[in-house]
């Protein structure tokens, strides 16, 4: 990309020392392992914050509760706590969770337990008060993040990391092989004396509640921090001398080929692991935990996470780039370039939208003999300009740019605010005790939202909708944080969309004409007239994005009917997808849906987890709506002339029929559909039968009877046998002439178009007098 390299800045920042320490071995149960490293420095080493990396919401609130049970918190400074226990802290006796987290914990060798208990009898544990050390004996280097969080890792190696107590010894040996916890550390003898303040710290946690880690500890607790990655950079935790690290991640993971995405547990990177132990060395020197080993650390971490433009759709960056003029997207020299694999299939998602579309161009090749060369590429279309003015996916930029009509752009641009921010509602509550309570009331509230009729069709978007009119009908009120806790909304997400729908009301007023739109508060809802076209529109944004209901006559193994009752197929996968529970469309199970995202988890079956693809974000469509609306996705099998034959209509200058179609490649049959004829030879046969019996030009209509062959001819088997018939098709077709419009801006360049083939139809008697007048336009 550059002729010279360019330079890469270190930019030194003042670190001090970190003792980096590698497990032994990589256990699969890194929760366990990170429990029992937090309770063991909490127990043995001297005073300092505990700050310990898992993967997600659910791993960080499961381990919040265990070690707020096992060392319950005192009151806290700013009074947020009493002596016995927090809220937040109440509930851990959701016995579900509790089990399996206990289950981890006894390890795979408890049956080994007992025959090894009668041998030796564990003494009982008390806790010995925390030392006090003089840290300014510590010297302050000034060293890079990097290079201090590495500088022990070359001189500590697994038989060496037992100088703190915390590795080695009999007690670790006989922990790591499993057993009860209580018994193997004497939790049962512990004198809570040594109270542990535990906070979670994850991104959908409300800012209220992530500014706590900030606050000092209540006097004499150790502060302890469980959080996700959102904590390895840009972040400073006060008071932070000890750091557990998983060494994992959860991913999100792209399919470029069917567009599913699913979040899998991955190592991280040895960039991140490195950022990771940083976080010990901001305040004092300190140490890391790494519950992994170094030969894992240095053979299945890569160096670096993996660039976000190679891991995510880029529908995007080829738009942008076609409107620059890019025509070959796939040559572009990016700094880190995308898979191939991800811009072409941006480009066919583009060319389903309309943004899109494919040019044929001829290329005289050098040395001057005369040969050319053809080749097809893609270039963007007005609406495709149109739509990359919006600052968001190219999807929702087409439902704004083709809701001006029926007073629907209000409602557009907050239903793609709301669909353009990640996780508006909450799906559980923010502490254990309130969870199945709260998550029962917001699936109620939720389900009166959606209502009845179009309005519970328009399915999950219409609590969207509902949810942030409401929002912003409390927020005038003053009590916004209020309303967004009592019904399950994030406070964050609606200050985003808030800032979103300004944007694009600015937006869709600097690029469409005539535009004053301002955000309403007070928006009343959409009629039902509004709420089926917004149907319409999604189903237009979601073209690739379209599931049909499992039929039962398809399910080829009796056993799998009940287990397939509800299931949905989508075009690119083979494997059934199911609707997400949260959807207010679950029941109702709608024949045809268009949908937002399509993700995959694993699903616990008994005691075995099963990997299952939901898709959530639903609408109800209706089949018939899919060759008219989508009409790139289907495939038109055979022109009807039942209930009609095809017609021209004048009013939009375009020739309607009924068509039988399918969709997609698994060619899932539709309803016969009224529909715009598609532009082949097909509808050049019909545009020439409407020509010669004067629909289109009323100018030709006296000549009618003195056709030599009649407007039907055109459409017979035999008409290409006919020379005039022949000639006029190919005429037209090699033009692209497919209404009147296209005839009139070929007269504009030549007013005797068309004139002879024409005259073909017409004795020589009447040639003359067609010439005198001609073109027939109006």
């Amino acid at each position: 990309l550059f002729l010279d390299t360019p330079p890469v800045i270190n930019i030194d920042s003042r670190q001090y020392p970190v003792t980096v320490h590698f497990s032994k071995t990589t256990p699969a149960d890194y929760l366990r392992e990170a429990f029992l490293k937090t309770v063991k420095i909490h127990t043995r080493l001297p005073e300092g914050g505990i700050l310990i990396f898992l993967t997600g919401q659910k791993e960080v609130n499961t381990m919040v509760r265990k070690l707020r049970k096992l060392f319950p918190p005192v009151s806290s400074t700013d009074g947020t706590a009493d002596g016995k226990r927090t809220p937040d802290a109440a509930a851990d006796d959701r016995a579900e969770e509790d089990e399996e987290f206990d289950n981890i914990l006894r390890g795979k060798k408890a049956r080994k337990k007992a025959s090894s208990t009668k041998k030796r009898k564990n003494p009982s544990l008390t806790i010995p008060r925390l030392p006090q050390i003089d840290l300014d004996a510590y010297e302050l280097p000034h060293a890079d993040d990097t290079e201090a969080d590495l500088h022990e890792d070359d001189h500590s190696s697994d038989s060496e990391l037992d100088e703190d107590g915390l590795d080695g010894g009999d007690d670790e040996a006989n922990l790591l092989d499993g057993g009860d916890l209580a018994e193997d550390l004497g939790i049962s003898q512990l004198k809570r004396n040594q109270p542990l303040w535990v906070l979670p710290l994850y991104s959908m946690l409300p800012p209220d509640k992530q500014q706590r880690i900030f606050k000092p500890p209540p006097e004499g607790s150790r502060l302890c921090v469980v959080a996700t990655n959102v904590a390895e950079t840009s972040l400073t935790i006060p008071d932070i001398k000890y750091v557990v690290d998983s060494g994992r991640q959860k991913t999100k993971l792209y399919d470029k080929t069917t567009g599913v995405t699913a979040f899998v547990v991955t190592f991280t990177s040895k960039a991140s692991a490195n950022q990771r132990a940083g976080r010990a060395g901001r305040v004092a020197p300190g140490h890391c935990y790494r519950l992994y080993s170094s030969a894992v650390f240095n053979d299945e971490f890569v160096d670096f996470a993996p660039p976000e433009v190679q891991q995510k759709p880029v529908d995007g960056l080829v738009l942008q780039m076609k409107c620059m003029g890019i025509d070959k997207v796939v040559n572009f020299p990016f700094p880190s370039p995308p898979d191939r694999e991800q811009l072409v299939g941006a480009e066919q998602r583009l060319l389903q939208l309309e943004a899109l579309e494919e040019i044929t161009t001829r290329t005289t090749l050098k040395g001057g003999t005369g040969e050319s060369r053809t080749q097809t590429i893609t270039r963007v279309t007005e609406l495709g300009r149109t739509m990359a003015a919006f600052p968001v996916a190219p999807r929702f930029g087409k439902i704004l740019a083709l809701s001006h009509q029926h007073a629907l752009l209000p409602y557009a641009i907050c239903l793609v605010a709301a669909l353009s921010v990640q996780e508006v509602l909450e799906e559980v509550g923010l502490t254990e005790e309130d969870t199945s309570e709260s998550s029962k009331l917001w699936r109620q509230k939720r389900k009166a939202w959606a209502g009845t009729g179009e309005s519970l069709l328009l399915g999950d978007p219409m609590i969207l909708l509902k949810a942030v009119g409401a929002a912003e009908h409390a927020n005038s009120k003053g009590n916004l944080e209020a309303f967004c806790t009592e019904n399950g909304i994030r406070l964050k997400a609606i200050k985003e969309i808030r800032k979103l729908r300004v944007q694009l009301t600015n937006e869709v007023n600097a690029n469409l004409r005539d535009m004053s739109l301002t955000v309403d508060p007070d928006m009343p809802p959409p009629t039902v007239t509004q709420m089926r076209l917004l149907r319409q529109l999604l189903l237009i944004g979601m073209t690739d994005r379209i599931a049909r209901k499992l039929p039962e006559s398809e399910i080829k193994v009796k056993a799998d009917v009940r287990r397939l009752r509800h299931a949905y197929n989508l075009p690119m996968i083979d494997e059934p997808v199911f609707l997400h529970a949260g959807s207010v469309l679950r029941k109702e199970l709608p024949e045809w849906v268009c949908f937002q995202e399509a993700f995959e988890t694993t699903v616990s079956i008994g005691e075995v987890g099963e990997s299952k693809t939901f898709i959530r974000g639903i609408t109800a469509i209706e089949p018939e709506w899919l060759p008219k609306f989508v009409p790139n996705v289907c495939n038109i099998v055979d022109v009807l002339e039942e209930p009609q034959p095809p017609t021209y209509n004048a009013t939009n200058d375009t020739i309607e029929c009924y068509v039988k179609a399918t969709i997609g490649k698994t060619s899932w049959p539709l309803p016969a559909a009224l529909v715009e004829m598609p532009r082949n030879m097909q509808r050049c046969k019909y545009l020439l039968k409407f020509f010669l019996s004067g629909s289109i030009f009323k100018k030709l209509k006296p000549f009618r009877k003195s056709l030599l062959s009649s407007p039907d001819s055109v459409l017979k088997q035999y008409s290409a046998s006919v020379p005039r018939i022949d000639a006029a098709l190919k005429v037209l077709l090699a033009n692209e002439v497919y209404n009147a419009a296209r005839f009139s801006e070929l007269w504009n360049v030549d007013s005797k178009f068309f004139l002879q083939e024409y005259r073909e139809f017409l004795p020589v008697s009447c040639h003359d007098d067609v010439a005198r007048w001609w073109p027939p336009k109006k």
